[in-house]
């Protein structure tokens, strides 16, 4: 089968990417393989690549893998062939730390992640652990199921963990393939969302999304937000944020690597104002969040590439030039659209 590797990482511009012809998958006890229809590509790939984030090399990236079943291995219930399914960020846990035991299997520290610790979704087919593959809702087909994985589940995280209530004023700081599935939950909760980006066809697509009100992250709004997600890998973003929050209201950090966040005058914290970091997710989260995207509906702006355009893909994120969320079709023909 065709995939993408990475056998040692380099900056973007050097496509580190290489095609290779890899072994079919076969499952082991308790997973599935999947035939990749559709692979969003991820910031934190680009962490991957660039060797920011550590990975198990060489390694196949990709981590919202959707498709189809094709391959059902022992002891596995609730899948049949040719179900429509999806693979996110998360590939294993341990299932007896104190953290997975309290319903916070998001921080397992043993935990293994699609496309960091085993080979992931830039390729024609893959296995998984059928503990973390889900059933995808009807109504999306893969390319559009595709960022729902991971840029849609940990968005949804990142709105839970800054305890944005119903109708309150929300910042999005960046608007990449996230904060654009994220800001349609927040108008769904009816808040008032405040989009923060220094890329003006973001903002553009942000207030045809909804937003109240976009500009670059130094612009002053006019109001005091309730609750701030910061999704741009900047350590300056998060003291921004905070500076736009009213007493009482939580940065959620949605982001796997970032620069330093640079020193700032303890005012700014005062007021019982709080900074918090967004790890992983559980399964949970991915369920809840999958389901209320059906229900919405929640939709991706999407572009689409062909597989063996992920390395020129992974350089465009870096450049902040994807409108909303890239997504590989492994044998899609023609120019990338």
């Amino acid at each position: 089968m065709k995939a993408m590797s990475l056998a040692a990482p380099g900056p973007a511009e050097s496509l580190p990417l290489r095609p290779i012809e890899a072994p079919a998958p076969h499952p082991a006890r308790g997973e599935v393989v999947l035939t990749v229809e559709a692979c969003g590509v991820c910031r934190t790939d680009l962490h991957i690549l660039e060797g920011e984030v550590p990975a198990q090399l060489p390694i196949v990236p990709g981590h919202q893998a959707a498709g189809l079943v094709s391959a059902v291995g022992e002891g596995v219930q609730g899948f049949e062939i040719g179900d429509r399914v999806g693979v996110g960020w998360m590939a294993w846990t341990c299932g007896v730390c104190r953290f997975c035991r309290s319903g916070r299997e998001n921080l397992c520290l043993s935990a293994k992640s699609t496309g960091r610790d085993r080979d992931g979704g830039y390729a024609e087919a893959m296995a998984a652990d059928a503990r973390w593959v889900y059933l995808l809702p009807g109504g999306f087909s893969s390319s559009q199921a595709a960022p729902l994985l991971c840029a849609g589940i940990i968005g949804y995280r990142s709105l839970r963990v800054s305890g944005i209530a119903p109708g309150g004023r929300l910042g999005l700081f960046g608007f990449g393939a996230s904060a654009h599935l994220a800001i349609q939950v927040a108008r769904h909760w009816g808040c008032e969302v405040y989009v923060f980006s220094r890329e003006a066809p973001h903002r553009e697509l942000a207030k045809a999304m909804g937003a109240a009100w976009a500009g670059d992250a130094d612009d002053d709004p006019g109001v005091e937000l309730d609750a701030a997600v910061t999704f741009a890998p900047a350590g300056e973003v998060v003291v921004a944020a905070l500076s736009r929050l009213g007493p009482g209201g939580i940065v959620a950090v949605n982001a796997i690597h970032m620069t330093p966040i640079p020193t700032f005058p303890y005012e700014k914290l005062y007021g019982e104002r709080s900074i918090r970091s967004v790890m992983n997710y559980t399964r949970r989260d991915a369920e809840e969040f999958l389901d209320l995207a059906a229900r919405i509906p929640v939709r991706a702006q999407t572009e689409i590439f062909r597989l063996e355009q992920a390395g020129e893909v992974l350089l465009r994120v870096k450049r902040g030039d994807v409108r909303g969320a890239a997504v590989l079709v492994p044998g899609a023909e023609g120019p990338a659209r």
